[in-house]
């Protein structure tokens, strides 16, 4: 028997299957289209179920034992779908920002301090509900004509022939969720001029929605009665997938953006919370909640890389590596003293400034691409470190962190966020988290597991960890105050 862990991506769609315990069996992945227009973002809903539909036939292929089927998805995105769950409209994605104008409002109406405390959202143009706003006065016909506004993961459970249901983690992501009641807030809806009844059911992650009729099954390359599980948000499962299931929990998805998850019995949507825009919601435990704090990383390494190192992408080409494994055969050991901030798309946690611009000081004719390019994980590593002070100053004190993601491959790397941030991180013995979330949520909802202790139990296995060097986490205290004077020091520059 196995489990097949779906997740639904912005731009791609990734699935892995799982023995059960925890072991790859096999993957997929295919990619549909995402569509910028100024500030709008809008893709094809049916080419991501058909990009979703593609990637679960090639992966049942080659694992066709599948019992049951768990979906992770990307938040803020929403789907309008009619009374036979057909789009009556493109999938308005998250990274659309078209609603500035109704997120505004809710500043001078109600408050962004008020919207916090019901929601643990900061006001963002991104979530769900600020669009579904914006449609309603700008499309007005294709509001008359949704009957349910459906997140990404909710659509495709609606394409498998079963319920689509939405679990509280997505649900936090609309805007729209009263984090403490577990419920749709029905006082936002209604200011915001949305019908409870055109919001999806929401239950908790691991419920069954349905099972898989001969038709669907046949189609995707299963067996007919395979379950289909509510699954949740990515971050969540993520976490999830690493095995933060209990107060104190503390997890870290390094990618594209750095994003650090502390669990916890009750939501921190408080005021200190609130100072520094922590989205704080529930997740895909029951009863417990997640606290996000996340920033810019990948973005730049990868400017960095393609922009300096074309010689060094030649060079580690002829030596049969990645150009990421030859530039760390470069690394120097000391300090490089260089401040590199990678806002590059701005600063999210703790400063939420859209208008932030990467930046560089300390320049000397020393200065070579290959200590920048260490200076760029020092600097992401220091951006770490303000945001694991942010967690523990208002969920609490901790020592160790799991790290998976893309962008937890270097050693060197792993071992600057540990000196830098005084933390230990244990990296994980997959990168895969994400859809293992997804697939253990899947076991829950058929059975294979007790409950998702079991499930960790079962499935949740650790690899290296990188201890803190007391001696270097000394030695960079003059860059370290150096880089957190920074940002604020460049106020001036944002504002023109």
């Amino acid at each position: 028997m196995s489990l097949l862990g779906l997740d639904i991506g912005s731009t791609s769609i990734k699935g892995v299957v799982f023995d059960e315990v925890g072991g790859i069996l096999s993957q997929a992945s295919a990619s549909y289209k995402t569509v910028w227009q100024g500030n709008t973002a809008e893709a094809d809903a049916m080419d991501m179920w058909k990009a979703a539909s593609e990637v679960i036939r090639r992966a049942s292929e080659k694992s066709p034992d599948i019992e049951a089927i768990g979906i992770s998805s990307h938040g803020e995105t929403f789907v309008p779908v009619d009374g036979d769950f057909k789009p009556v409209y493109n999938a308005v994605m998250n990274s659309d920002n078209r609603a500035v104008t109704e997120t505004a409002s809710w500043e001078k109406d109600n408050g962004k301090k008020r919207i916090y405390g019901i929601t643990g959202m900061p006001l963002h143009t991104m979530f769900a509900v600020n669009k579904i706003m914006w449609m309603s006065k700008n499309k007005p016909e294709v509001a008359k004509e949704t009957n349910l506004f459906l997140s990404a993961g909710d659509f495709i459970l609606a394409q498998l022939g079963v319920k689509p249901l939405t679990d509280y983690s997505l649900a936090g992501r609309t805007m729209g969720f009263d984090v403490s009641r577990r419920g749709w807030s029905e006082e936002i809806l209604k200011e915001a001029g949305i019908r409870l009844e055109n919001m999806p059911e929401c239950v908790p992650s691991g419920t069954l929605a349905g099972r898989l009729g001969a038709q669907a099954a046949q189609r995707l390359g299963l067996k007919k009665g395979t379950a289909v599980a509510v699954g949740g948000h990515d971050q969540p499962l993520s976490a999830l997938g690493c095995g933060a299931i209990e107060s104190g929990h503390v997890t870290d998805s390094a990618g594209t953006y750095e994003c650090l998850a502390a669990i916890s019995d009750t939501p921190r949507n408080t005021d200190a919370a609130f100072a520094c825009n922590l989205n704080s919601y529930c997740h895909a435990a029951a009863g417990k909640y997640i606290t996000l704090a996340f920033f810019p990383a990948g973005f730049a390494i990868n400017w960095f890389i393609d922009e300096f190192c074309c010689e060094d992408k030649v060079r580690a080409e002829q030596k049969g590596i990645s150009v990421y494994a030859y530039l760390s055969e470069k690394v120097q050991k000391d300090p490089t003293g260089l401040c590199v901030t990678p806002h590059l798309v701005g600063a999210c946690n703790p400063y939420w400034d859209m208008r932030a611009k990467g930046a560089i000081y300390g320049i000397t004719p020393g200065a070579s691409r290959h200590k920048l390019f260490k200076a760029v994980y020092e600097g992401i590593a220091m951006e770490l470190a303000l945001n694991t002070d942010v967690l523990e100053r208002t969920c609490g004190a901790f020592d160790t962190v799991r790290i998976s993601g893309g962008n937890a491959k270097l050693p060197f790397s792993l071992q600057l966020r540990a000196d830098i941030t005084g933390k230990r991180f244990d990296t994980m013995d997959t990168r895969e988290t994400v859809c293992k979330g997804a697939a253990m949520l899947a076991g829950l909802s058929c059975g294979t597991y007790r409950d998702l202790a079991d499930a960790v139990q079962n499935t949740v296995h650790t690899d290296k960890r990188y201890t803190p060097d007391t001696a270097v986490h000394e030695s960079y205290a003059l860059q370290k105050a150096a880089y957190d004077a920074l940002y604020p020091s460049l106020e001036k520059i944002r504002s023109l």
